[in-house]
């Protein structure tokens, strides 16, 4: 119907063709392979991620509190915070003062720092990817260091007018254009 194939006769198809089926049978055989980042190096993984023997005592884990709900709850208050500046942005129409654009700014950046922080833990995690974890977290810290200092040239130099009046800008820039083709 409508012209496709069924999956029956696709999967009879492709598993006729011999290296399809050596592909198959290699993507099989190692599982962990699903799971990764295919370009970074992993760490040897013990089967079914179990150290030790079925009777040994789990070992206790240090609690960090920073990391769990401080972290948790910071970003909560990152989410929260944005909606107000946001909205005084939207109100204003663009003409908002210099501390407020900085503030939004500012308050975005940290946003996303925690956000893409989450996100390398959950999906490089250092048990797997070892180095690369702490590369990774490296590179965000870095890249943020230097949106901090973008955006406070941004706010503080005489020829841009902040995040909103840049923002503005690229949306007035496309209007502008459609004007005057009209």
């Amino acid at each position: 119907m409508f012209g496709f194939k069924s999956a029956a006769s696709r999967s009879s198809f492709l598993l006729k063709n011999n290296s399809t089926k050596n592909l198959l049978l290699k993507a099989n055989s190692n599982s962990l392979r699903h799971f990764t980042i295919p370009f970074l190096p992993t760490l040897p993984q013990n089967p079914g991620g179990v150290k030790g023997s079925v009777n040994d005592n789990l070992p206790k884990t240090k609690i960090d509190k920073f990391h769990a709900s401080y972290h948790w709850n910071f970003e909560k208050v990152l989410a929260v915070g944005l909606i107000p500046l946001v909205s005084m942005s939207l109100m204003n129409g663009g003409s908002i003062s210099t501390f407020i654009d900085l503030g939004l700014s500012y308050t975005l950046l940290m946003h996303c720092y925690v956000g893409f922080q989450s996100c390398i833990t959950d999906y490089i995690p250092k048990r797997v990817y070892g180095t690369w974890h702490n590369k990774a977290m490296y590179a965000l810290t870095f890249g943020t260091l230097l949106s901090i200092i973008g955006i406070y040239d941004m706010n503080f130099n005489q020829k841009n007018s902040g995040s909103v009046g840049l923002t503005t800008k690229l949306w007035g820039a496309k209007s502008e254009k459609s004007e005057e083709k009209a």
